[in-house]
């Protein structure tokens, strides 16, 4: 039984799930070009249909995740939701009422759902979805966090765990507390909407001047640049207050924002950012050791946007308490649609088992298309009789690769799929990505992939526990730091793709470097413009190659360079 996954809020998307097997999966942004897209992923779902060969008529059962009074209102008003997405992206400026517009904002999203709003959600979806020619379905209405729970649980491998949910809020929750045993994800804790750390570090973004729900990481990043200080001299602590699986604010979310203003104005940036993901890290570990300490689980999974934070993610991953940890890699609202499509499976199947060997879940193009492209575009190009011995050898003599291999990755995250490609050991390449290519701000550091059988010698504090999804940070071994200098962060930390050797075409390309660099370890970062989604097909790919003035590209067996080189 194939079960269709959607999520038609922030980055939306569809996946396809069948038994203990993830057919497809991909988010709207990709296909629309719009970033963290909202609208219904009409296209995200035609491309699940087309990439796995099903037919509308062999979908029975849907699910959709969440029902709140926000999200309801949303689907019944998209006008509603396009004017949110403006406003947050900063596409539109909120204007004189910019607070009552806040205040309303954050009232209605701590609603929490009903009966009434559950009806009209399932009534506005299925609406949705018998004009795209679905007909006999049922539709499931799953809960916000039990999806994101779901997800992280059925997808660990673990037997049983501690499966925790941390985001801004979702159906009148900001987190959940789950215990996950005998075939059973039973929830012991909820965390209210009002009382949110999620919001809580969207507030910091949006005081920084910077996107909420997308612009996290800088501050994440800008935070490595302060003075560090005591706790006592952290006035952002004393806002949050964590007490055994209980987390309290001082203030309503409005209240907060005021709060948080009013210390802004007496520190720089960089401090700033440093005190609130220090908070961050702090109370997340006071949650996850408390919760640890009452059930008695050392084996723990995380999902919701939360644990988008790499810093945060490693503070955990070190708590002497914890013995095994994994982060579900699409752990924003953006993998809804697979968790959504896994509690459906689970429900129905009895399915709890669905290991993510791989992301690589989305589209791919064949040779034909990929040519076809390249021609049209009128690049240079040719086919290469090997194209990783050649990629391995521009990398090694200094040049940035932009590659294209295979099917599309899922998740924030570029895996070797849809990647930009270059030595990490030089500052001069980090500029140049940065202020050319990526188009963006200096401090944001890179990230590393790495072959596993490297990762001891380069990393302090790795386990030997797989982390082939960039969700943890790692602390690089002094004598390593010059090797890594153009992907480390300032405080010695990096964020690597730990790879198999599962014989990949990128496992391979980690290989050939080796043998040319001494090192299985290479900077990749994302294929795309800063702002922009990751490129999705051979066209977005041209586009991105053209705008960013690149040298060389490799798609499948093809190497495109620019005209005189």
């Amino acid at each position: 039984m194939k079960i269709l996954g959607i999520w038609d809020g922030h980055d939306s998307g569809a996946a396809l799930v069948e038994g203990d097997r993830v057919l497809f999966a991909v988010n709207e942004e990709r296909l629309t070009r719009r970033k963290l897209e909202i609208a219904f992923p009409e296209r995200s779902i035609d491309a699940c249909l087309k990439h796995a060969g099903t037919s509308i008529e062999e979908i029975s059962e849907i699910a959709v995740s969440t029902w709140d009074f926000a999200k309801t209102l949303a689907r019944v008003f998209p006008s509603l939701r396009e004017e949110y997405y403006l406003l947050r992206r900063r596409k539109k400026d909120m204007g004189r009422l910019s607070n009552l517009k806040k205040r309303i904002k954050y009232r209605l999203t701590e609603y929490p759902p009903s009966r009434l709003t559950k009806w009209i959600s399932w009534h506005n979806v299925r609406n949705h979805l018998k004009g795209l020619g679905f007909r006999n379905f049922r539709l499931h209405i799953e809960d916000h966090h039990l999806c994101h729970a779901a997800a992280a649980a059925f997808c660990s491998g673990f037997d049983k765990a501690l499966v925790i949910t941390l985001d801004g809020l979702g159906d009148g929750l900001s987190g959940t507390i789950n215990l996950y045993e005998e075939r059973r994800l039973e929830k012991i804790a909820s965390l209210p909407a009002r009382h949110s750390l999620g919001i809580f570090f969207e507030h910091v973004t949006n005081l920084m001047n910077m996107r909420e729900l997308e612009d996290e990481g800088k501050v994440m990043a800008l935070a490595n640049y302060a003075y560090p200080i005591d706790d006592a001299e952290n006035p952002i602590l004393d806002l949050i207050h964590v007490e055994d699986l209980s987390v309290r604010c001082r203030h309503s979310s409005l209240g907060m924002y005021e709060a948080l203003k009013k210390i802004l104005w007496r520190y720089p940036s960089e401090q700033f950012a440093y005190m609130a993901q220090k908070t961050l890290e702090v109370k997340c570990m006071q949650l996850v050791q408390n919760a640890v300490a009452i059930t008695g689980q050392d084996h723990l999974c995380f999902a919701g946007g939360v644990f988008s934070n790499v810093k945060v993610n490693r503070c955990l991953r070190t708590l002497f308490q914890v013995k095994r940890c994994f982060i579900f890699p699409h752990m924003g609202d953006g993998g809804l649609a697979l968790g959504a499509a896994l509690v459906a499976n689970f429900r129905l199947n009895g399915t709890n088992r669905v290991p993510l060997n791989h992301l690589s879940l989305g589209p791919e193009y064949d040779d034909v298309e990929i040519e076809h492209t390249l021609r049209q575009n009128g690049l240079s190009y040719r086919k290469s009789t090997d194209i990783v011995r050649e990629v391995a050898e521009l990398i090694a003599g200094g040049e940035i690769v932009l590659w294209f291999q295979g099917r599309m990755e899922l998740g924030p995250r570029a895996l070797g799929s849809r990647s930009i490609l270059a030595r990490p050991n030089s500052d001069a390449i980090k500029d140049i990505l940065n202020l050319q290519l990526k188009k963006r701000v200096w401090y944001q550091p890179f990230c590393p992939s790495i072959l596993a059988e490297d990762a001891r010698e380069i990393f302090e504090d790795y386990d030997g526990n797989p982390n082939e999804f960039m969700t943890m940070a790692y602390m690089v071994r002094e004598d390593r730091r010059d090797l890594l200098r153009g992907v480390i962060n300032r405080d010695g930390s990096c964020r690597p793709q730990i790879v198999g050797c599962d014989n990949s075409v990128f496992s391979l390309l980690l290989k050939e470097i080796k043998k040319l660099t001494g090192h299985g370890v290479i900077l990749n970062t994302s294929f795309n413009i800063h702002g922009e989604p990751i490129v999705c097909s051979p066209e977005d790919a041209v586009s991105t190659f053209k705008r960013t003035g690149s040298r060389y590209m490799a798609m499948q067996e093809y190497l495109a360079h620019c005209n005189g080189h």
